[in-house]
């Protein structure tokens, strides 16, 4: 069984063929996919995604970094009313994003710090995107460490040395198609990096791996992912599911 810990699954890019799509990933051995939010505007279609396939998908709840603009206390008012109604099973995907717009760091650094104490407060994960911004994301970090800070830092695409750095405050590292890209640099230290630190994730629709790279991707396609780590850990797909789906139950506490 293979997780996917970070799909947009009700994106539009779905819209044609989204059954077709969940058909190929059950087939393909992927049996759970962790939901990530974006903001107000797809709130109601995670729901109605949940809905068609409660018993394989699990939602987050979070304004993502890209989000953060003028309206933000609206937009973190949303998340919060969210949590009131009901029950999620992180906080994300939340961050810092400094690829896109760099005059809204401050606001976006506020809107992050709100997020992880909302997951302390609800004992929840937080899933971190962070785009250009690593410094910015372990100052966060660093200044909210404790026993109740702990989740995945999604998208891993740093160094060595920073993906021992995201490990010591709790996180795994969730690892997706750029694995598999010629230039993709994580595949020449990841063997360096535990096995237990490691979740598997495609970020679908986006993000998808060789050889799909730069066409549409979906989930069923994580086992192009779990090849790829089997070759750079040396032991057979089939651990590498087992261990990196244990190790999304350990975070996500499902």
């Amino acid at each position: 069984m293979l997780t996917d810990t970070h799909t947009h699954l009700y994106s539009e890019a779905f819209a044609e063929d989204r059954n077709e799509m969940m058909q190929r990933a059950f087939a393909a051995g992927v049996e759970r996919f962790f939901i990530p939010a974006i903001d107000s505007g797809y709130t109601e279609a995670m729901y109605a995604l949940e809905r068609n396939y409660s018993k394989n998908v699990f939602l987050m709840m979070g304004l993502h970094p890209t989000s953060v603009k003028k309206n933000y206390e609206e937009e973190l008012a949303h998340v919060e009313k969210q949590f009131e109604n009901r029950n999620f099973f992180a906080v994300g995907e939340i961050g810092i994003d400094l690829y896109w717009d760099k005059s809204t760091l401050e606001i976006q650094k506020i809107a992050f710090r709100r997020q992880i104490q909302l997951a302390k407060k609800y004992k929840l994960p937080i899933v971190i995107h962070c785009r250009e911004a690593f410094d910015e994301i372990f100052e966060v970090l660093e200044s909210e460490k404790d026993d109740n800070l702990f989740g995945i830092f999604h998208c891993f695409t740093g160094t060595l040395q920073q993906a021992e750095m995201a490990i010591s405050y709790n996180m795994k590292l969730g690892i997706g198609g750029v694995a598999t890209f010629k230039n993709g640099k994580i595949d020449t230290f990841l063997k360096k990096i535990p096995l237990q630190n490691i979740v598997l994730e495609t970020d679908s629709p986006y993000l998808a791996p060789a050889p799909h790279r730069g066409k549409r991707n979906e989930s069923s396609y994580i086992v192009l992912v779990s090849k790829k780590l089997a070759e750079i850990y040396g032991i057979s797909e089939e651990e590498i599911a087992e261990i990196t789906t244990r190790n999304s139950k350990e975070i996500f506490g499902i």
